[in-house]
This record gives C-alpha cells, structure tokens and sequence, in this order.
C-alpha cells in the first residue's frame, strides 16, 4: 500500500513539473507564432491521457517508474 502511495505522490510531482514544462513551452511558442486552439488542446489532451495511463498503472499495482531515493547502499 505504501508503494501505491509513493507511485501517486510522484504522479503529483511529475504531474506539476512537466505541466509546467508544457506551458512555458506553449507560452514561448505563442510569443513567436500564433497556435490554433485545437493544437494547444491536443497537445493538453495527450498529456493528459499520459497522466490517466501512469495513475492507472499505479492503481494496478504494477512496476512504477520512480526513483528510489530511500534505497540504502
């Protein structure tokens, strides 16, 4: 139970660092050119089904792919 606990709160971080990514990146683009509406929602919507495939295999219990920072050596 610990392990899903641990997969969600770097879902949370992951999802919050490379959300951020996007809209800096999208923000820099839109100082250069103009981007339609439906390309900056497709790009959202993709991140967003990325985000809905991770916590789903969080759920099920499989291998996360996090760091193992507590790991003693």
């Amino acid at each position: 139970m610990i392990s899903l606990a641990i997969g969600i709160l770097w879902l949370a971080i992951g999802v919050i660092v490379l959300g951020g990514v996007i809209f800096l990146a999208l923000w820099g683009v839109r100082q250069i050119v103009p981007v339609p509406p439906n390309v900056e929602k497709a790009i959202w919507a993709v991140f967003l089904i990325l985000v809905l495939i991770y916590l789903l295999m969080a759920v099920e219990g499989g291998s996360l792919p996090h760091p193992n920072l507590l790991q003693m050596r």
